[in-house]
């Protein structure tokens, strides 16, 4: 007969048969003591990288926030940089207009030795630069009781009479030698019995007469600065233009002989 089977469900366990013997099919304990220290060692290293991220997120976060507050800061100053810019350049272009209306006003003032020719200018210069639309010009006659309407605009023939120098507005000017300017009302809306602008004309420091504005176009609601420069040009030049222009029409154009120019350095 053969050996017995030791492994028959009927046979006893061989006394050397042990749990966890050589002969046991399972697999032998594992270390779990050191299996958890490498978990917590593995989690823990996990868990320093994602600190490590998180701060350097937040630091990225607040560098970015800070770059913006930089970045809108630099836009404001940009902005106003700009805006300043603009309006210098406004104001320069304004200047120089302004300036170029002067030279062209004063211009036209002498550009002619002709009574008429200055009379037009000076209508020119009211129409087109200062934008009135019913104006006249007066000179004081002989015995500087009366203004005398020389040259108008807009205002009809039978409503155009000498105006007595005592006791009316024209007049006042006219005495004190100092403008009267509606600056608080609409000088589109003047009107003959008010003017919107009075401006006494002078020559060497004497008035003779006097421009007077009684009403300006519709879209000109307002006197502006050069407006004012204007007003004094026409005051301090309009008036020697026409003096000098009838004193050569009354010497039959002739120009002065030259003696009329020695010793002027005197």
């Amino acid at each position: 007969m053969g050996a017995p089977d030791r492994n028959h469900p009927l046979l006893p366990m061989a006394k050397d048969s042990k749990p966890g013997s050589a002969v046991d099919s399972d697999s032998p304990p594992l270390d779990l003591q050191s299996e958890r220290q490498r978990f917590v060692e593995g989690f823990t290293r996990g868990t320093k990288l994602t600190e490590d991220f998180i701060h350097d997120y937040e630091r990225l976060l607040e560098r970015l926030q800070t770059l913006e507050g930089e970045n809108e800061s630099l836009r404001a100053q940009v902005e106003a940089i700009s805006k300043q810019f603009t309006k210098r350049v406004t104001e320069v272009e304004s200047e120089f207009s302004n300036l170029a209306n002067l030279y062209v006003a004063s211009n036209q003032l002498h550009s002619t030795l002709s009574p008429r020719g200055v009379t037009r200018r000076i209508k020119e210069v009211l129409a087109q630069l200062v934008g009135a639309e019913r104006y006249s010009v007066y000179l004081a006659n002989a015995d500087g009781k009366e203004l005398v309407p020389i040259a108008s605009e807009g205002v009809p023939g039978g409503e155009l009479l000498p105006v007595p120098i005592a006791g009316t507005r024209l007049g006042a000017v006219f005495g004190s030698g100092k403008s009267e300017i509606e600056e608080e009302t609409d000088p589109s809306q003047g009107h003959l019995e008010r003017p919107a602008a009075v401006i006494p004309l002078v020559v060497d420091e004497r008035v003779v007469g006097v421009i007077a504005i009684f009403a300006t176009l519709s879209q000109k609601t307002r006197f502006d600065s050069v407006d004012f420069e204007l007003f004094r040009l026409l005051g301090q030049q309009a008036a020697s233009a026409l003096v000098s222009a009838s004193l050569f029409a009354e010497a039959e154009r002739k120009l002065p002989g030259l003696e009329a120019f020695l010793d002027l350095s005197v």
